[in-house]
């Protein structure tokens, strides 16, 4: 069995080096090795040799397996490799266009933003996303009681006081902590709330807050830039309105308003037919917190703004959910150039 064994091995591998094709190929492996090739059909003679030679025949049988399998795999790889043709490359047919990257709609709205303040005079400040109960509400005139603070509202970290900041004014506060006026700063970046993810809501969110403290601010020069930044967003014929609000960082307060872009104030389904879309809030910085960060309030006055970019970004493209930004869905994504 052993000269066997040896013959077919031999003569195994010369068949393989000789074909030509994958075909020939597995007609050879199926001769061999296949169940009814011929080496299967000579191990099942194993069991009539004698106790000395079926070691010897075992081992000698799987080498010879082993060899055929090698030769084939070899074979097959070489006829592959060289099988592959020569195309001729038609240098006068139009190109494929190159998938490119687009900035993300809300970010080519911040940018936007960026570029309009900065023309005003505003340098761009940043600050941490983790941070602390102070910065985050307590410099910010928050009282200990109030519903922002609860968990509910506040993503907490494990390393209490610590949390995600849930607004950009930390930013103006750490300014204010190591800056003295005139301070004219924009703070963009974003901000994270325990919110259900919904059309008007997602717990990641950005945005953009401004302050101007120097001496002589008043709520007059308030309504010029806040009246820039919309003509400059919106358009030319944008107006704007302010309504009385509250918010804790100033006093006194507002609601900003700009005439609908869709249809000139006129009234319609984006604005809810009222002609009129809330931006965002501002008003003039509380003396107690200048005051709090060692600015003479006497002495200075200020006023501060912001705005949710994505909110804006919806309004100037009717967007009515806010989902469509975080879903990755390049179908959306890639008509903002």
């Amino acid at each position: 069995m052993l000269e066997t064994l040896e013959k077919i091995r031999a003569t195994a591998i010369k068949e393989i080096a000789a074909a030509t094709d994958t075909e020939s190929l597995e007609l050879l492996r199926v001769e061999y090795l296949g169940r009814k090739g011929q080496l299967t059909q000579l191990l099942r003679q194993l069991g009539t040799l004698s106790a000395e030679e079926r070691p010897l025949a075992g081992k000698l049988s799987n080498e010879v397996k082993n060899a055929i399998q090698r030769e084939l795999t070899t074979r097959i790889a070489a006829l592959s490799a060289g099988d592959q043709r020569k195309v001729e490359f038609d240098y006068t047919l139009p190109g494929r266009r190159v998938g490119t990257t687009r900035r993300h709609p809300v970010n080519q709205t911040i940018d936007e933003l960026v570029e309009i303040f900065t023309d005003i005079g505003f340098t761009v400040a940043e600050g941490p996303l983790i941070e602390d109960e102070y910065h985050n509400f307590d410099a910010l005139n928050t009282p200990a009681d109030h519903p922002a603070r609860d968990e509910k509202d506040t993503l907490y970290l494990r390393d209490y006081p610590l949390l995600l900041r849930t607004e950009t004014s930390t930013v103006q506060i750490r300014t204010m902590e190591h800056t003295k006026p005139p301070i004219r700063i924009i703070a963009p970046g974003r901000c994270y709330r325990n919110d259900t993810a919904d059309a008007r809501h997602y717990p990641v969110f950005h945005q953009i807050e401004g302050l101007w403290v120097d001496e002589g601010i008043s709520f007059a020069h308030l309504k010029g830039v806040l009246l820039e930044f919309a003509r400059g967003l919106l358009g030319k014929e944008t107006n704007i309105r302010l309504r009385p609000h509250f918010f804790p960082f100033t006093e006194p307060s507002a609601e900003m308003e700009a005439t609908c872009p869709a249809c000139n104030g006129a009234g319609c389904r984006v604005c809810s037919n009222v002609g009129w879309l809330e931006l965002g809030g501002a008003g003039m910085v509380d003396p107690q917190v200048l005051d709090d960060m060692n600015i003479d309030s006497e002495k200075y006055t200020g006023f501060a703004f912001g705005f949710g970019p994505e909110r804006l970004t919806m309004v100037r493209h009717g967007i009515t959910d806010i989902r469509n930004f975080y879903n990755n869905d390049l179908r959306f994504l890639r008509q903002f150039q």
